[in-house]
Formats: structure tokens, sequence, C-alpha cells
């Protein structure tokens, strides 16, 4: 055993996504569960440094590490199962960056660490959430979130039937 560092690497997912709508509206979606109940479920964002955060019927929960309207948000994000009085994943972030570009916004997602045996689940995840983001500030109706995915799914070879655990 040596004192000295180990450098390692983390895997991460990372998205850059431009979407047609400025970043007030773009920040009004990402913070208001109200907005894509498809994807928040039953949740709460406190809009503040320190918030908690419950997503998905509390099968996630973190808390605001950054908030700074309409630029920035980040939180932790912990996976928990049903019965679970701690979550048996390590904690990963997500960060979301806006960017006003041309007449719209350029929404940098990124999410880390991800476990390697997740990353392809992860991309398709976010990648499923950006589509509803993208429909939700386009104004146009928001498909079930199992639409998107089964369409995400297939573009990163991830079997829904069989997803690791």
């Amino acid at each position: 055993m040596s004192h000295d560092a180990h450098f390692t690497h983390a895997h991460m997912v990372r998205f850059d996504r431009p979407l047609p709508a400025v970043p007030e509206a773009v920040w009004a979606v990402l913070t208001d569960v109200a907005r894509l109940p498809g994807w928040y479920g039953k949740g709460s964002l406190e809009s503040r440094v320190g918030g908690t955060v419950r997503l998905m019927g509390d099968h996630i929960r973190g808390t605001v590490t950054q908030w700074q309207p309409p630029r920035r948000l980040a939180y932790s994000w912990n996976v928990f199962g049903a019965s679970d009085e701690a979550s048996p994943y390590p904690e990963s972030y997500l960060t979301l960056e806006l960017a006003p570009q041309d007449r719209g916004t350029l929404l940098s997602l990124t999410h880390l660490p991800v476990l390697e045996p997740f990353v392809k689940v992860n991309a398709m995840g976010w990648h499923t959430y950006l589509d509803m983001v993208d429909a939700a500030v386009r104004g146009l109706p928001v498909e079930p979130r199992e639409a998107y995915m089964k369409r995400n799914a297939e573009r990163y070879g991830v079997d829904l039937r069989n997803l690791p655990r």
C-alpha cells in the first residue's frame, strides 16, 4: 500500500442541447416540477442552495448545490429503492448550465460520476429528459416518459427489459 495518490477516471454523461427558447423560459421548465410531471413524478425541488431535491416519488433524493437563475442549477443525485434508508449507490452530481445562443438557449447537462454499468442507461435517461424539456419549451404536448425511453433505448443499445441493478 502506498501513501501516494491513485489516479483514476470517473465516467460521466454530458449533453449540449440547443433549445428554441430564452434561458428564462428553459429555467422555468427545469425548476418547476409541475411542468414535467412525466419526468419528475411526485416531487419537489427547493429553489435555493441547500434546498431539498425529492423526485420520482422519493426515488431520487439530493440537495441543491448551485442555484443561479437562469444560468446554472446543480444538485446531488442519489438513487433510492422503496425500502432503502441509505442509497446503495455512490452520490453523483447533476449540473444544468444555460447560455443564450442565437434566439434560444444552449443547455449543457453533466452528470458524474456514473458507474460504468450504468453509462448507457444514464445517457438514455438524460436524452429522454432533454427530449421532454425540448417539447415543453416548444409548447408541444410532452409524451409519456416511456415513449421517449423506448426511442432512446434503441439509440443507446439499452434493453429496457434487462436494466442493470
